[in-house]
């Protein structure tokens, strides 16, 4: 007689490791590391089956402090190296961590295909506006005029918008949170991992170091419900410290109003992660490149999501019709290919 023994259920605990983490502290990786550690337990995936890779900077280090399989690659290949662990082994429950700089500049052409592929993974990209592991660069993200040691007059670039680069790769899940507010992140790490196919996660990150405070105004108490929009399906557009604030359409152009006065939460824009056209819009509403028109709140959460065959599904399905039409292929063969020379002594 045998008797079946249930295993004991994961807590955050066990997918810590005991190496030292070596952040500054303060560093907002260490929330976003908690966050990832407190997801992990309820996706229901063996921690046997879960890989996390990075490739290099400050958020690269992620897989050292996770109790799961993991490798620290090379700088901006870590969506390549990714996808072929994908596509060798697609029941893996695989997570690319990258960095601002990691993902948008050295390894933007590999973030661009990974996406466009729609391998079922999950990318979770810092940003934090600053090269940090090399010491206060400005990035691809920073804001222009800003001022770093490798631009002491301020810098003239144009910053990348990252959910407008994932949404030009036609990324199928496209998302933004912050490490100081744990539960929303939560949500949205969940989120990535129930879709089915490349979901994109911007997470603002600080860099107490060498950008403190640049998303200061989205994350403190008195500040962050009157400058940030969080987005619900099937809900409309509102905000304030009062929820007394919306957006509402003018044909194609956002507009901030208060309700009251005849403008109820009925006349707003209704969030449909399913809208290609109007996500757009949410994700380029905030830079606003006209001055004149004035403040918008900076959206979080699911901006876009649809679903679309995946590369390694694809690939599958493909090698399963060759061979079944073609039969196996022979290795050997196909090395010595179809041109011989006999050498005669």
């Amino acid at each position: 007689m045998s008797t079946q023994t249930n295993a004991a259920a994961l807590t955050a605990k066990d997918f810590a490791t005991d190496q030292e983490v070596r952040w500054c502290p303060g560093c907002g990786d260490y929330s976003i590391l908690a966050q990832v550690q407190k997801v992990m337990p309820g996706i229901g995936v063996p921690k046997e089956n879960i890989v996390i890779i990075s490739g290099i900077g400050c958020s690269s280090r992620f897989p050292y402090y996770m109790n799961t399989y993991g490798m620290h690659s090379i700088h901006g290949r870590a969506t390549a190296i990714a996808s072929g662990l994908k596509a060798a082994r697609p029941e893996l429950s695989v997570w690319i961590v990258s960095g601002d700089g990691d993902s948008m500049s050295i390894g933007g052409n590999h973030t661009i295909h990974l996406l466009r592929r729609n391998f079922d993974v999950n990318m979770l990209v810092f940003n934090n506006q600053i090269y940090g592991l090399t010491k206060g660069q400005y990035s691809p993200t920073s804001e222009e005029h800003k001022i770093t040691k490798s631009t002491p007059f301020g810098s003239i670039d144009h910053p990348f918008n990252p959910l407008a680069l994932a949404m030009g790769a036609d990324a199928s899940f496209i998302a933004r949170s912050m490490d100081r507010d744990p539960k929303h992140l939560q949500t949205v790490l969940t989120r990535a991992h129930q879709h089915k196919g490349s979901s994109f996660v911007e997470i603002y990150q600080n860099c107490n170091i060498f950008n403190d405070g640049a998303f200061e105004i989205f994350t403190e108490k008195g500040t962050k419900q009157d400058t940030g929009l969080y987005l619900e399906q099937g809900q409309p557009l509102v905000f304030g410290a009062n929820k007394n604030k919306g957006i509402k359409l003018d044909g194609l152009n956002p507009v901030v109003v208060e309700l009251g006065n005849g403008i109820s939460a009925d006349d707003l824009w209704i969030h449909d992660e399913k809208d290609f056209y109007k996500a757009q819009i949410l994700i380029r509403m905030f830079d606003n490149l006209n001055k004149n028109e004035g403040f918008y709140p900076r959206p979080f959460g699911v901006f876009y999501q649809t679903e679309r065959a995946c590369y390694e599904d694809v690939m599958a399905m493909q090698i399963e019709e060759i061979i079944a039409t073609k039969g196996k292929g022979n290795l050997d063969k196909l090395l010595r290919g179809k041109e011989v020379w006999e050498i005669v002594a």
